[in-house]
């Protein structure tokens, strides 16, 4: 029992730098957060109104892989801890499978941000639909900016 627990100490060991590095990636949909690349740059500003909003869920389209790596380390880890012999190769082998499908499923979960698509009616006349994080509720008839050019559109009130 000792060796599978100095196991998991030596795999948990190797695997937090990557959740800690996973964890810097982070990207945000808010109008309210710029990237350091997006500061200090010149936008484009359009008035309108604010004509629907609709929930929605924002998905990271990119997977770290670190929910896979250290899910699987972890289940081989406790798959080792089972039985001897050829039981235990078998184990190891299906808890690591078992290990990195959960910890993807986890990953993509924690990949998940609530958001809105706002629908606005802009002052010459256009109709923009532009989806972002649900950090700022809007409601219809309220006067808005967007804000354009050198990276992504956000709605902002006025």
């Amino acid at each position: 029992m000792q060796t599978a627990a100095r196991r998991f100490a030596i795999v948990a060991l190797a695997v937090s730098p990557l959740v800690f590095i996973a964890g810097c990636a982070n990207k945000s949909a808010s109008s309210n957060v710029y990237s350091y690349g997006q500061a200090q740059r010149e936008q484009i500003v359009r008035m309108g109104t604010v004509v629907s909003t609709r929930a929605i869920v924002i998905q990271n389209e990119q997977s770290s892989g670190v929910g896979t790596v250290a899910g699987g380390a972890l289940g081989g880890v406790a798959g080792s801890s089972i039985g001897g012999g050829r039981g235990q190769i078998l184990a190891t082998i299906g808890g690591a499978l078992l290990g990195g499908l959960a910890g993807t499923a986890v990953e993509n979960q924690t990949g998940k941000t609530q958001g809105l698509e706002v629908t606005v009616r802009l002052d010459n006349g256009e109709t923009r639909v532009i989806a972002q994080a649900a950090d700022i509720q809007f409601t219809s008839g309220q006067r808005v900016r967007l804000l354009s050019g050198n990276g992504p559109t956000r709605v902002v009130p006025l």
